[in-house]
Formats: structure tokens, C-alpha cells, sequence
């Protein structure tokens, strides 16, 4: 993952700040942080917070040690503890030089305190930890520029420890403050689809697909892995957007959405056959209200290829199949 834009000055600057306070206690911990011995490092830290419990310089180093021992249940008691003393320091700062500089490294601490909880929930493989490292982080900031980032991981890690239910509310909620994460946007639109709220759906989807063609590839990400991602999104909200469309009766606007998702869904045969059926249903209806026999040919094309796919739909497309081909006629039947 790219480093903290900060993290260099932080480092700078709390060597000074803990120069001025208790520094050969300052100067143990740095030792042991450099050397790797996190526990050592975490010790020092927590024996000089007992002696001055609003020590920036020795939580936030706490915090680097978390960090280092890749332990997340320790990330966040540390970055909440960082937040709270540097939040405190801004609050009492004088209106000084030496107060400003002094609230300005408690702003960067606070800041660096985002991305740690967002930073390590996304390395995090265990559910628990990453819920637990984003309520930390919504509770600190709900506005923070780093939830988006870590929306996914943690959507995910709600659907994989049985809080499904759970997940669509809380994309609601992300996107209350982070308008643009695609990730929050596609349970958005799969949540409210299963809600039957249609025009909710189709906002959502037709947000996403306009996120995502906006969307520059991340650094960290090759070409072929980032046209991937982005394709499997897209498919995924032309899907969501074409059944929403359908079960409005706007069959115009589900043909359009859903021939767009058919190339993007292909080796997704769960979702690729519940769209060829829906695009079967919706041409079949655009081709008996404007008689257009070129639409009634595609409508029995689309219905033989769902009834092909084994799903939930298979019986009823193998069905649809007899009654469009019975009103094409034998002489135009198509595999």
C-alpha cells in the first residue's frame, strides 16, 4: 500500500516532541522501534504514558509498534489513544509559534491515526478485525477521507460473519459521507434491488457505472488486474440497473443496461444467465408492442441461451422459449 503522505514529517517531528519529554525514555523507544522489538518498543511506551498519560510522542510510537507486530487489536487501542491526546493538544495549544507547531504535528498525528485503522483493516484477513478497525475509524471520523479506501473490506467482512443484513444499511451510510466508493455503491445497489426498491437500484448502478469510467487505475494495481476489477463492476451494475429497469416495465431502457452487461458477465454464469433471461423477457415485450419481428428473433436467442444455464431461472427460460418460438414460427427458429 503507498505510504502516508506524512508519515516522514511525523517521524521528524515526534522525534522532537519526545526530545523535549523524558528523552532517554524517548530515545529507548526509538531504539527498540528501530531495531524491531515491538514489545520492548510498546512497554517503554506504556510506562511512560503512566507517568504522563497525554504524551503524544509515546502513544504515537505505540502505535508504530502495532503497526510493525501487524496486530490490529493494538492498532486500534493506539490510534484511538494517538487521537485522543492529539485532539487534546490542538484544543490547549497557545496562540504562539511554538503552539502552532505544536497543533499542527497533533493535526498530522490525528490524521496518520485514519489511515493506520483504514491501512490495517485492509491487510486484515480476519472479519472481526476489520469491523472492528472501521467502527474505530467512523467513530473517530466520520467524514474521514480514508473510509472510502477500507469500504469494501469491510462490507465484505460483514457478508462473510453473517451480518449480511447488516451490510446494505451501512453502505447506505457511507455513501452518506463518501458519495463515490464503488464498493459501497454496488452493495448499495444490491440491497435495494433485493428491497425491491427500484429507482433506489438504478440511482445507485447508474452512479457506479459513472464512478467507475471515471475512475483512474491505483498505482499499486497493474493494467490487467485494474480492467478486471473495473469490468466485473461494471457488468455487476449494468445487471443491477437492467433487472431494476425490467421490474419497473421499462423493457427500452433493461434491453439497453443489460445487452451492456452480457461481455462483462461472461464466466459469471449465476448472473449471466438471470440477465440473458431478463433481456429475452424485455425484447419479447418491446417486440410484441411494436411488432418487430428482428426483437422476437433476439428474445428466442437470449431465452435459449438462459434455459442453457443451469439457475433458478432455467425452468421458466426453457418455457418462455416454447411460447416465443411458437409466435416466430418453425421456419425462423434459431439456436
Amino acid at each position: 500500500m503507498k505510504p502516508y503522505w506524512g508519515s516522514i514529517l511525523l517521524f521528524a517531528l515526534g522525534a522532537v516532541a519526545l526530545s523535549a519529554q523524558a528523552p532517554d525514555d524517548a530515545q529507548a523507544q526509538a531504539g527498540f522501534l528501530s531495531s524491531k522489538d515491538y514489545d520492548k518498543a510498546i512497554e517503554l511506551g506504556e510506562k511512560g504514558l503512566a507517568q504522563d498519560p497525554d504524551n503524544l510522542g509515546f502513544a504515537y510510537n505505540n502505535l508504530k509498534a502495532a503497526e510493525g507486530k501487524k496486530d490490529a487489536a493494538a492498532v486500534k487501542k493506539w490510534a484511538t489513544e494517538s487521537s485522543r491526546i492529539a485532539r487534546k493538544i490542538v484544543q490547549g495549544a497557545k496562540d504562539d509559534e511554538d503552539g502552532k507547531h505544536q497543533a499542527d504535528y497533533a493535526r498530522q498525528v490525528d490524521t496518520y491515526t485514519e489511515y493506520s485503522l483504514s491501512a490495517t483493516a485492509m491487510q486484515s484477513t480476519t472479519p472481526a478485525d476489520i469491523i472492528s478497525l472501521f467502527t474505530a475509524l467512523e467513530q473517530q471520523n466520520p467524514k474521514s477521507q480514508y473510509l472510502a479506501q477500507s469500504a469494501g473490506v469491510y462490507l465484505h467482512a460483514l457478508q462473510q460473519s453473517g451480518q449480511a443484513a447488516q451490510a446494505g444499511p451501512a453502505a447506505e451510510r457511507i455513501l452518506g459521507e463518501s458519495p463515490d466508493s464503488d464498493d459501497a455503491l454496488l452493495v448499495a445497489a444490491d440491497y435495494n434491488l433485493n428491497q425491491k426498491r427500484n429507482a433506489k437500484t438504478i440511482e445507485h448502478a447508474t452512479r457506479l457505472i459513472d464512478v467507475l469510467n471515471a475512475k483512474q487505475k491505483p498505482e499499486a494495481v497493474s493494467a490487467e488486474d485494474w480492467n478486471k476489477q473495473k469490468n466485473t463492476k461494471l457488468g455487476l451494475a449494468y445487471w443491477y440497473a437492467g433487472l431494476a429497469y425490467s421490474a419497473e416495465n421499462k423493457f427500452s431502457e433493461a434491453d439497453k443496461t443489460l445487452r451492456k452487461a452480457l461481455p462483462l458477465l461472461e464466466g459469471n454464469t449465476q448472473f449471466l444467465g438471470i440477465a440473458l433471461f431478463n433481456l429475452g423477457l424485455a425484447d419479447y415485450k418491446l417486440a410484441k408492442a411494436n411488432g418487430n419481428k428482428a426483437l422476437l428473433q433476439d428474445a428466442l436467442k437470449f431465452s435459449q441461451q438462459s434455459a442453457a444455464i443451469k439457475g433458478p431461472l432455467q425452468t421458466q427460460a426453457a418455457a418462455n422459449v416454447k411460447v416465443i418460438r411458437a409466435e416466430v414460427g418453425t421456419g425462423s427458429r434459431r439456436k
